[in-house]
């Protein structure tokens, strides 16, 4: 296949992909889905590889579908056309419970199954004990409280299966949400399908065969040539989580042993070397522990390498059973498998890649699941109806590169900036609610040569009535890490303000209920430093102080600028400062991490 043909059907392909991404975004009920975008939309080949997904959260698509598909495939042999399929188990390929995904097998008009389309959307409730799709404290899937579907029929002949919508909608807290939020995963699957047929018959099944076979063989070759172009090297990375409720007290270690064998062009990532399961909520999912490997390696090569099965093969990952980064036992809950730990995994494999040589690799991002993105849940006065929802209020999170300062919207490195934030009008305008303040936190970046995002702060709370938060919040303890010189971001904090404005500190995972007048704050992690900050051009100082995201004490004392009182870089005084800040580095003891970096 000649290589525009080949670029043709890949667009057509991911063409496809975006149409039910519009379907999702345009037609979903929950805000969860038509605000915040958490969804994601991808095609599989017939034998269950990762062909195609625009626009798409790598911690949805990385890895999962292809595990879910497999076991659609094994428990339901005989699959027809009209068929349509329901799979939020942590235990059978999906991301956590809260993912509910819909699989369709496209079936020709002679029955051959030919690809699956697949509609992931996260769930604002499930069934849950608590009003939240985020159990941390959760010891196992029972006290979580989930319905769980395994690969669970829930169309045949395009009809739904009625026996689980009643299930669901007698079981979910706003059942008129998830219905509406079910349509809009069924419709743009249906899109998919509907698509893939007419694009087989344009085109012929046997050359979107031979486009599948040569599209893999394309992509792992440019994989290939991009593992070649880094540095070669044994190296191991390790992360702390902070100490939540069923996690050790000084917090959970999480390990990652990282080989680059640049002539085989082969990246070994072993996870094998960390705690059993846990009895709480943070366990991940197979297909979380190879998608958050798998993020931090595609943030950290050339990124026009196509993500798909192809450029994958290049990437071995090493799990085990019963792993809290590995392979979930049942009943073990994985309720956060999409953030807290997945966050820290994905944090290990950049800092590892970074420590192999300067100009690879990244800092550490900040986790998800502040207050600012926690579940809100209670009842609306004005119409006295129950609502659940996660809200995604300001929250930066992304830590520096070596070519580029953290992005201000990432959210989680997992989602890759894809997760919009929530517009405040809409928010007040759907629940009750005030949102008081959003802005940068002035001093709180991870300073570097790239520095990362600055943290947020946020204020909010209900309006005329009671309104619980959920939230998981890591980084309170144990915040985001630089690398090779970078310097480490703020801690996130909590925080009360009650009616009389007294502020009383809060624990970094709760479900806090607040009565009316009262209001939650919540001061985002932000992300780590890239390189010494004294090797920041004066310039990119200058604009930050400008900005107000540092403060000129901050310019002078962290990053040797010196600023003028009319507001300017007084060059000859900088030059003076970071020769002594430069001499002072020098003469100091290296410490073990930083020589491991040299």
């Amino acid at each position: 296949m000649d290589g525009i043909r080949l670029a043709t059907i890949s667009s057509r392909m991911q063409g496809i992909c975006q149409r039910m991404a519009n379907t999702l975004m345009r037609t979903g009920r929950s805000g969860v889905l038509n605000t915040a975008h958490d969804f994601s939309c991808c095609i599989l080949s017939f034998d269950d590889s990762f062909v195609a997904a625009d626009e798409s959260l790598p911690v949805h698509v990385l890895s999962g579908p292809d595990i879910m598909a497999r076991h659609l495939r094994a428990f339901h042999p005989d699959l027809r056309r009209g068929d349509a399929f329901l799979n939020n188990s942590p235990y059978h390929g999906c991301s956590h419970p809260a993912d509910h995904t819909i699989l369709v097998p496209v079936i020709d008009d002679d029955g051959v199954h030919r690809f699956t389309v697949c509609a992931k959307a996260h769930q604002a409730d499930i069934g849950n004990s608590r009003p939240t799709t985020y159990m941390a404290t959760a010891r196992d899937v029972y006290e979580e409280g989930a319905l769980i579907f395994p690969g669970t029929r829930v169309q045949q002949d395009y009809e739904d299966v009625e026996d689980i919508i009643r299930l669901c909608e007698l079981r979910f807290r706003v059942p008129q949400q998830w219905r509406g939020d079910y349509l809009a995963m069924i419709g743009a699957a249906r899109i998919g399908e509907r698509e893939l047929l007419e694009l087989g018959a344009e085109k012929g099944w046997d050359e979107l065969n031979a486009f599948v076979d040569e599209w893999f063989d394309y992509s792992e070759k440019r994989m290939t040539d991009a593992i070649r172009s880094m540095p070669s090297g044994k190296v191991e990375a390790t992360t702390r989580h902070d100490p939540f409720p069923g996690l050790p007290e000084d917090g959970l270690e999480i390990r990652v042993r990282l080989e680059i064998d640049t002539h085989a062009g082969i990246i070994d990532i072993d996870l094998t070397d960390n705690p059993d399961n846990l009895a709480c909520g943070l366990n991940l999912t197979e297909a979380t522990a190879i998608a958050g490997a798998m993020t931090g390696v595609f943030n950290s090569i050339d990124h026009t390498v196509p993500p798909n099965a192809g450029s994958i093969r290049r990437v071995r990952v090493h799990l085990r059973e019963g792993c809290v980064v590995g392979i979930p036992r049942h009943p073990y809950s994985c309720s956060l498998g999409t953030s807290n730990i997945c966050d820290r995994l994905e944090n290990a494999v950049v800092h590892a890649i970074a420590q192999l040589g300067n100009g690879w690799g990244m800092a550490e991002c900040g986790p998800l699941l502040p207050p600012a993105t926690g579940v809100i849940s209670g009842t609306d006065p004005r119409n006295g109806e129950h609502y659940v929802n996660e809200i995604f209020l300001f929250h930066t999170a992304a830590g520096a590169s070596a070519q580029a300062d953290g992005w201000l919207t990432l959210t989680a490195m997992g989602s890759a900036g894809l997760c919009l934030l929530d517009s405040v009008e809409l928010d007040e305008l759907r629940f009750p609610m005030r949102v008081y303040r959003q802005e940068i936190a002035m001093d709180t970046e991870g300073p570097g040569r790239r520095r990362g995002a600055p943290g947020a702060y946020v204020e909010f709370g209900p309006v005329d009535c009671e309104m619980s938060v959920a939230y998981a919040s890591d980084g309170t303890l144990f915040p985001a890490e630089g690398v090779r010189g970078g310097g480490r971001a703020a801690r996130a904090r909590q925080i009360r303000r009650d009616r009389n404005g007294r502020e009383h500190e809060l624990d970094a995972c709760a479900e806090v209920h607040l009565e009316a007048g009262e209001k939650i704050v919540s001061l985002t992690q932000p992300g780590g430093g890239y390189g010494p900050p004294h090797e920041r051009e004066p310039a990119r100082v200058l604009e930050d102080v400008v900005e107000g995201w540092i403060s000129p004490d901050r310019a002078r004392d962290t990053y040797g600028v010196v600023i003028t009182g009319d507001g300017d870089v007084d060059h000859a005084a900088t030059q003076e400062l970071r020769q002594r800040l430069s001499g002072m580095l020098e003469d100091r003891p290296v410490s073990a991490d930083e020589e491991g970096a040299r």
